[in-house]
Order: structure tokens, then sequence, then C-alpha cells
């Protein structure tokens, strides 16, 4: 028997995700990391990325999302991030042009808060586009 647990992605503005899985690979600070049924507890920073979800079909599944926090409690597992979105909802001209100002912003930054924020919005582009591009 495949064991499985509650899943949950919310953003601000939507439930993303709500099912039981097999398995979820999440990017962290310090490199990826599994979630499977009956993991240890913890809680964690979220970067930029891609999230990786094994359904209850046993399909690897894959979605783009941003910042955040990940809970793992208990039988839950809960995903607050600011974004999520899966390859299909991604429009590339956007990213392209998000990336096409984020790096003249990189160029004409005059304080490194300026860098900062612009930086940010390259690594958000830039994973789009790639997560966009493996799903064709």
């Amino acid at each position: 028997m495949i064991n499985r647990f509650p899943f949950e992605v919310h953003t601000p503005y939507r439930r993303f995700f709500a099912q039981e899985v097999e398995a979820i690979i999440i990017p962290l600070i310090d490199g990826e990391i599994g979630v499977y049924a009956n993991h240890a507890f913890f809680i964690a920073p979220v970067q930029t990325g891609t999230l990786k979800i094994k359904d209850k079909t046993a399909t690897w599944r894959y979605a783009f999302i941003t910042e955040g926090i990940i809970e793992v409690k208990g039988h839950n597992t809960i995903l607050l991030v600011d974004a999520a979105e899966w390859p299909e909802e991604i429009d590339i001209e956007r990213c392209n042009q998000a990336k096409a100002k984020a790096e003249e912003q990189i160029r004409s930054a005059k304080i490194r808060f300026e860098i900062d924020e612009a930086q940010a919005a390259l690594k958000r582009a830039n994973a789009r586009i790639k997560l966009k591009q493996q799903s064709h």
C-alpha cells in the first residue's frame, strides 16, 4: 500500500492545490528537500523555483512557486507562497518582458535595495521561463 498525505498550496489569492500526494520536492535555501508520508515535523523558508508533486496517480506534476514557507506537521503539509502557477498558466511573453525589465533595472540601479529587488524579479522570470520550456 502506498502512503499518501494531504498537501495544500496557498497563495494570497487562491488555494492553488489541495490533494493527497505520494511525495513533494520543494526548493529550500540550501537545496531541495523531498517530503513523503510520515515525514519528520519541520518548518522552513521556501525559495523561488519548481515545486514537484507526485500525485495520487504516481505522476509527477511541476509548478512554479515563489518565496514562502512550508510546514510539515503530523499528517498535513501546507505550503504558503506569494505565487504559484502551472506551466500552462505561464505567459512566456510576459516572462521575457519581466526578464528584460529586471536586467535593465540591475544595470541602472543606484542603491543595493534596487539591485536586490531587480535580482529577485530576474530569478522569478528565469524560473518561470525554465519551467515553461521544460513542459513542452
